[in-house]
């Protein structure tokens, strides 16, 4: 893969996820309708009718059942990963995070053995979870044992902008996806054709941008998720400086 002299974060917007899931969420909307005795509607687009008010009824077992839906879905939206600042929907299987560094998920080649340059295709690329982060079954899981070692970091940097980070050494051996001898490359959000990203569509949970390396041969490996624009060389050092305990 070539990787370019310089990486902008600029020029990506995220979309309505954020927008979506809360719609979702509250899905469930109760109106109540006409004069005493009282009947509740439960759905999206709910409205009062014209109706005889003596015929309305209110079924507090059926309020019992909706209300207990409600809740479920309510805990199964909470159960996915924080979507603060989210604007579009993702698919699970292209969309990358970090929380900590126990959660988080990357791109990675779909394909067994493949160079990351050559996985870079529609379909030849796929997100790959820690453990505890994997909250979908379309995400792949990383082995326990791909970092020897990892260094987490967060803040806000010079230009007043959120990130979050991980950088450091990967036994790329442990996951059957990569070639140990193939030199890497980069994943990105505003990269790739008509600057779409690299898997195109792909976003950062949370935040507006994010690049990814993966360097196999050099047993190393680094994501930063941002909020501002950036400028980058090449290879993690330049790209993401941080901790990569002199990976070898």
């Amino acid at each position: 893969m070539f990787i370019p002299s310089h990486y902008s974060c600029h020029g990506f917007r995220t979309g309505r996820l954020a927008h979506d899931i809360v719609g979702y969420a509250g899905a469930h909307n109760y109106h109540r309708c006409g004069k005493p005795p009282y009947v509740y509607k439960a759905s999206s687009s709910a409205r009062c009718s014209s109706v005889n008010s003596s015929s309305l009824t209110f079924n507090p077992i059926t309020m019992y059942s909706s209300l207990l839906s409600l809740a479920a879905l309510a805990i199964g939206v909470l159960s996915a990963p924080s979507t603060t600042h989210l604007e579009t929907r993702a698919a699970a299987d292209n969309t990358v995070y970090i929380t900590d560094a126990n959660k988080y998920c990357m791109i990675m080649p779909r394909d067994p053995n493949t160079n990351i340059g050559d996985s870079e295709h529609p379909g030849g690329m796929k997100a790959y979870c820690s453990a505890s982060g994997r909250y979908d079954n379309s995400q792949g899981k990383l082995p326990d044992n791909f970092w020897s070692n990892i260094a987490f970091k967060t803040g806000t940097s010079s230009r007043g902008a959120r990130y979050a980070q991980l950088t450091g050494c990967i036994r790329p051996e442990t996951l059957s996806r990569l070639n140990p001898n193939d030199g890497g490359g980069q994943y990105d959000s505003s990269g790739g054709d008509d600057g779409n990203g690299n898997p195109q569509g792909s976003v950062c949970l949370g935040y507006k941008h994010y690049v990814e390396l993966v360097e196999p041969s050099e047993n190393r490996a680094c994501i930063k998720c941002c909020d501002n624009y950036d400028d980058y060389t090449s290879g993690c050092p330049a790209v993401i400086p941080g901790n990569y305990f002199n990976c070898a």
